[in-house]
C-alpha cells in the first residue's frame, strides 16, 4: 500500500530536516497541508526541501506552488473544492462519503475517503462507516488502489485498512504525535516510528 504522509497543520523549525529524513525513509508522497497559512512560508519551506523530492508532493493550498516548484499536483477539499481554469496536472480529491468516490475517482490520481476511523488529532471527528459498509464498498469496487483510507489511521489499523481494500493509507496525528512540535528537537522516536508505518503498509 501507498504510505502518504499529511504535514502538521503548523510550520515547526525541524520540519524540513524531518520531512528530508521521511522521504530517504522511504516515504512515497507528502501532502502539503496547511490550512491558514501564507504563502511565503510555504515557499520557504519547499526550498529547504531536496529539489529531487518535490515531484513527490502535493499541495492544499496556494496552488500555484505546484507549477513554480515541480511538484507531483493539487488537492481538493471542501477548503478549495475547485482546481483553477487554468489547471492541467494531477488532482487529488478528499472525499466524505462513497458516492463522492464514485464521482470522483475517475478524474482524480487517487481519492482520500475519510473517515476511516476516530480522528487521532481532532476527537469531534468520528469515523463515518462501519467495517461492514466499507467491506461491502470494496466487493462492489468502490474502494480499491485508487482509494487512501484517511481520518484516525494509525499502525494499529493498517492491518484493517488492507482487508477493507485500500490502495493506501494517510498518516498525521499517528505519526506527529511521535513529536513535539514546540519544544523537540530529537526526532529519532518519530523517525522510528515511521519505520514501523512503511514496514507495515510494505508488508
Amino acid at each position: 500500500m501507498k504510505l502518504i504522509l499529511l504535514t502538521s497543520p503548523e510550520f515547526f523549525v525541524e520540519e524540513d530536516k524531518i520531512l528530508t529524513t521521511l522521504f530517504e525513509e522511504g516515504l512515497d508522497i507528502l501532502h502539503l497541508r496547511k490550512p491558514n497559512s501564507e504563502p511565503v512560508f510555504c515557499e520557504r519551506l519547499l526550498n529547504l526541501l531536496p529539489e529531487r523530492y518535490r515531484c513527490r508532493i502535493v499541495v492544499h493550498d496556494h496552488f500555484y506552488l505546484r507549477d513554480e516548484f515541480g511538484l507531483m499536483g493539487i488537492h481538493l477539499s471542501k477548503r478549495h473544492p475547485e482546481a483553477p481554469a487554468s489547471y492541467t496536472g494531477p488532482i487529488t480529491r478528499t472525499c466524505y462519503d462513497l458516492q463522492s468516490v464514485v464521482e470522483q475517482k475517475p478524474s482524480c490520481q487517487y481519492v482520500m475517503l475519510r473517515n476511516i476511523f476516530d480522528s487521532i488529532s481532532e476527537e469531534e471527528n468520528k469515523a463515518s462507516f462501519t467495517p461492514d459498509e466499507l467491506r461491502a464498498a470494496a466487493r462492489q469496487g468502490i474502494i480499491d488502489r485508487k482509494v487512501i483510507a484517511e481520518g484516525g489511521v494509525s499502525l494499529a489499523g493498517i492491518g484493517q485498512v488492507r482487508e477493507w481494500g485500500f490502495g493506501g493509507i494517510a498518516i498525521r496525528g499517528d505519526l506527529w504525535n511521535h513529536f513535539d512540535i514546540h519544544s523537540g528537537r530529537d526526532y529519532k522516536e518519530l523517525i522510528a516510528h515511521f519505520r514501523r508505518l512503511r514496514k507495515a503498509a510494505s508488508s
